[in-house]
């Protein structure tokens, strides 16, 4: 039989957290990096004495463990939010003030006003409605900033495979928008689609489409 696996430091350090906070929430986002597609935000507020076996930074999970903690992040959370800036916000803004934009849609999004918000990073977002605490790596620290990493990472790689149905001929649900090899030898044999963030592929498009 196998053993579960539970992180308790990661629910401990909430905890400490909580003494003082009696609602915090975790923030993170997914999709910095790729080349297409929206950026996604999460946050998760989840009540003192919730345990989940498994949670962790999502990057050190399987795709098959993410996707089955996403519905328990769910199901154990008492508010959780997903939101998104679009690839247009991305390319007026700049991808960490969309990055920002997101994450503050996410807490404004909870439906509760928590007493601290727990970002991963080391970037406040702007006219939070609570406290700030960045945290850098907070996604392996912070049960509440791992939670909303799943959730962010399941949201924006479905939201992507949709993509994919979309333009079929780009493999997005092999690279998730990401700038690999194959991805950018279809936007040199296909071309830039709606979906492609401009300023990400300045290269490519050149100077003149300013």
């Amino acid at each position: 039989m196998s053993k579960t696996v539970l992180h308790r430091e990661l629910f401990d350090f909430d905890s400490e957290i909580r003494r003082e906070n009696k609602i915090i929430c975790g923030v993170d986002e997914a999709g910095r990096g790729p080349l297409a597609g929206d950026v996604y935000a999460s946050a998760v507020v989840f009540e003192e004495g919730v345990l989940i076996d498994y949670l962790n930074d999502s990057k050190k999970l399987s795709e098959k463990r993410r996707e089955e903690l996403f519905d328990t992040v769910k199901e154990k959370a008492l508010a959780y939010c997903i939101a998104t800036a679009s690839v247009e916000e991305i390319d007026r803004l700049n991808i960490l003030g969309a990055t920002m934009l997101a994450m503050k849609r996410a807490v404004d999004g909870l439906g509760v006003v928590p007493d601290m918000a727990l970002v991963d990073g080391n970037r406040i977002p702007e006219n939070m409605p609570c406290k700030v605490m960045c945290i850098v790596k907070g996604d392996s620290k912070s049960a509440s900033i791992a939670g909303a990493s799943v959730l962010a990472k399941v949201a924006r790689d479905r939201y992507m495979c949709g993509l994919a149905e979309k333009y079929p001929e780009y493999g997005f649900e092999r690279h998730k928008g990401y700038p690999t090899k194959f991805h950018y030898e279809m936007i040199e044999k296909h071309g830039v689609l709606d979906v492609h963030r401009k300023t990400f592929l300045k290269k490519i498009l050149g100077d003149s489409d300013d």
